[in-house]
């Protein structure tokens, strides 16, 4: 999660700022001195004097028996030991994921002319707990237990009398359809302004993103589809939602990819031949990251780059953003294979790990999947086993591998490098949202 939002990190401040010194009561209480003082047997008079040691120790002697033993109960206060263990579940929040992303029920799927489909997978793991989106883009459960069309048991985040697409994880949002992939990173900044909410913005421009991609049927077969086009669009929708009376602000980075087809191998799109293999149209705006991954030889086919104003400071539309998607997004055409990997990764990855750390965890999940020893440990009969099962697997390894990093005080990272490259002392890994999407580029039976 970038962290600055043009206005100051607040809550970044500490990565510029001296360390708090140690809290006078903390000192107090651990005191070995202090401790040795009350632990020691009271003088058989009050003229009997323990050595000096210390100014504590100077002042024992003339201590009453009745004081002695409010002090030993001070202390005893104010000594700290240790607390019953906190369940995992209660400590943190903990890792999500699934496959599909959900989508309305009574909508329409429409889907693309394409052969060609992604199996996949998400996992999410959020730093802190997503807050609720406000109204009136919740729409709350209805208490009615006899209604037919009662929702007692359910609260939908809805825009537009429509059920908002993709998943919500902390100020991130990811959405995972058969032909679209994207995960937005909301700047987290926001939540210390009134009436910020990133985690909104990040979350409806996947949605409207989506939307503009199925009306144009992904491109349909006579013509190349515009992801960046599709994403503009998609902007002035969440800007015109976001607007007076429901006004909230907000920021988010943004990256997708869209899976289609060519007909012929060439580069320039060849209609002469019958022959149709993948394409993938990749669209960058920040810092989050697309990366393509062909498993059979272990190499990595492309990769976005991040977009920057300056270091934390990536590009991203919303609030007072100069950021617009036609004229800063990024669109690459890219080649693929039945078989390749794609991953739409927050920066909460890529500031964690290197680019061969990702691979080597793609790399070793998959491996793990095709010898059934990721199945053992997740109880999967096989009978039961898809595709997007091992995309699922393998974007949670990711996950949980960045997450290690990202916890870790004193591991050397990526936002580490950066930071020491601009001149600013600091350590360890980013925590931040982390959201991984894994996709495999499957062709369809019929």
């Amino acid at each position: 999660m970038p962290t600055w939002s043009w206005r100051i990190p607040h809550h970044r401040a500490h990565h510029y700022l001296p360390r708090p010194q140690q809290h006078a009561s903390s000192k107090l209480r651990n005191s070995p001195r202090l401790t040795s003082i009350f632990a020691a047997p009271l003088p058989s008079s009050l003229t009997d004097r323990p050595s000096i040691a210390s100014p504590f120790e100077y002042r024992r002697p003339w201590a009453s028996p009745a004081t002695s033993i409010a002090l030993r109960a001070l202390l005893r206060f104010f000594t700290w030991t240790p607390r019953r263990s906190i369940p995992q579940s209660r400590r943190r929040p903990q890792l999500a994921q699934g496959t599909l992303t959900p989508v309305p029920d009574e909508s329409r799927q429409i889907r693309s002319p394409s052969p060609f489909y992604f199996e996949a997978g998400y996992a999410l793991y959020a730093k802190r707990a997503s807050r609720p989106f406000p109204p009136p883009f919740l729409s709350y459960p209805s208490g009615s237990f006899s209604d037919p069309l009662s929702t007692h048991n359910r609260s939908r985040d809805v825009v537009n009398g429509e059920m908002i697409r993709g998943i919500t994880n902390g100020d991130d949002a990811v959405l995972v359809s058969d032909n679209f992939i994207g995960a937005n990173d909301g700047v987290g900044a926001w939540a210390a302004k009134e009436r910020g909410h990133a985690a909104l913005w990040s979350r409806l421009i996947l949605h409207f993103w989506a939307l503009e991609a199925e009306r144009d049927v992904y491109g349909g077969e006579d013509k190349e589809p515009n992801p960046v086009e599709y994403l503009h669009r998609a902007f002035e929708a969440t800007k015109d939602a976001t607007s007076a009376p429901n006004e909230w602000y907000g920021t988010t980075t943004a990256c997708g990819a869209l899976l289609g087809s060519d007909v012929g191998g060439g580069g320039g799109g060849d209609r002469t031949t019958t022959v149709k293999r993948p394409v993938l149209w990749v669209t960058q705006l920040g810092d989050s990251q697309v990366l393509v991954l062909r498993p059979r030889t272990g190499s990595v086919i492309f990769k976005t780059k991040e977009q920057w104003h300056w270091f934390d400071c990536p590009r991203q539309l919303g609030t007072n953003s100069p950021d617009t998607p036609r004229a800063n997004a990024v669109l690459d055409r890219v080649e693929i294979d039945e078989d390749d990997v794609v991953l739409a990764m927050s920066d909460g990855v890529v500031d964690n790990l290197w680019e061969h750390e990702v691979v080597a965890s793609v790399l070793g999940s998959i491996d793990k999947w095709e010898k059934g020893d990721a199945r053992v440990l997740r109880g999967i009969e096989p009978g039961e086993l898809c595709y997007a099962d091992a995309m699922q697997f393998v974007a949670e390894e990711l996950v949980k591998a960045a997450r290690t990093v990202a916890e870790d005080p004193f591991a050397e990272s990526p936002y580490m490098e950066k930071a020491v490259d601009e001149g600013l002392s600091i350590e360890g890994g980013k925590l931040d949202d982390i959201s991984v999407v894994a996709a495999q580029c499957k062709r369809r039976k019929v």
